[in-house]
């Protein structure tokens, strides 16, 4: 615990039978003294002591003025960079400036209840945005709020009684056969044609399939190894040990890399000095 200031943290008892201390915190606006009240001169204490431990480790103090917004932005800062991948940093960000932020920023955080959260939810669905939408912002502000009860900003995470629209799952229809001749027949040709042929003979994930590197592929074997994805404009490693994985290629697939790999050389020597 840092060192008191003079007279700081002394309990006095008042007129009306109350134990009351004194501290000082720092805000946005400077010095601001706080008070502290309790039945008892332990009670008293007891909260003093809490609440110059929670000043000297830096925590944010004056909450009774903290709104929505700059609580999020300081969860973001201290709480989530750092901690999660940079592409989820990145998203969290979105949904806080996309839809936490304008309808709830200027809100006090301690009078957020849940009823104004779920009227977030509701404008969001009105506005035609999706059920997954509305599931993934919740999650993410229940995340920032649950935060703000462990550093004792909030007495507790009002998203946690809010419902949330439910997702309908819509069943994945792959291409029949029919369809798929005539996405392959479309591609010849094209710059990109062995990214079509080894996104229909292998079933990767479009961002598996970009994030594809040359040290990614033995043609000689017939295989590719799935080391990364492309997600947001990076790079990410797949988030489970089975999305690593080896892929056999089909002898379409081998010869359409061949053909690509080709090609791409022969650019290269063209635009000798401007490649990369």
């Amino acid at each position: 615990m840092g060192k008191r200031g003079n007279g700081e943290g002394s309990i006095t008892r008042r007129k009306d039978g109350l134990y009351m201390a004194r501290y000082t915190v720092q805000t946005a606006t400077g010095s601001k003294r706080k008070s502290i009240y309790g039945k008892t001169r332990q009670e008293v204490s007891e909260k003093l002591n809490k609440a110059l431990a929670d000043r000297d480790g830096g925590l944010i103090f004056d909450a009774e003025n903290l709104t929505v917004s700059e609580y999020l932005d300081r969860w973001l800062r201290d709480s989530v960079q750092g901690s999660v991948r940079a592409s989820t940093y990145k998203s969290y960000g979105q949904q806080v400036r996309r839809y936490l932020k304008p309808s709830l920023g200027r809100m006090k955080l301690r009078k957020l209840s849940p009823m104004h959260v779920e009227g977030l939810y509701r404008e969001m669905q009105d506005r035609g945005l999706s059920a997954r939408t509305v599931q993934y912002t919740h999650a993410v502000l229940h995340r920032a709020l649950e935060q703000a009860r462990r550093w004792g900003v909030v007495d507790r995470n009002v998203a946690e009684d809010v419902d949330t629209p439910q997702v309908k799952r819509e069943e994945i229809r792959p291409l029949n056969r029919d369809q798929t001749r005539a996405l392959l027949k479309t591609a010849e040709g094209h710059r990109l044609e062995a990214l079509y042929i080894v996104a229909v003979h292998t079933g990767m994930r479009p961002g598996e399939v970009l994030a594809l590197k040359w040290d990614d592929v033995d043609l000689d074997c017939g295989t590719l190894q799935l080391n990364r994805a492309l997600s947001d404009g990076e790079f990410t490693a797949p988030k489970t040990a089975r999305s690593r994985r080896r892929i056999m290629l089909t002898a379409a697939s081998v010869k359409a890399l061949r053909a690509h790999r080709k090609r791409q050389l022969e650019e290269r020597i063209r635009r000798a000095g401007l490649w990369q």
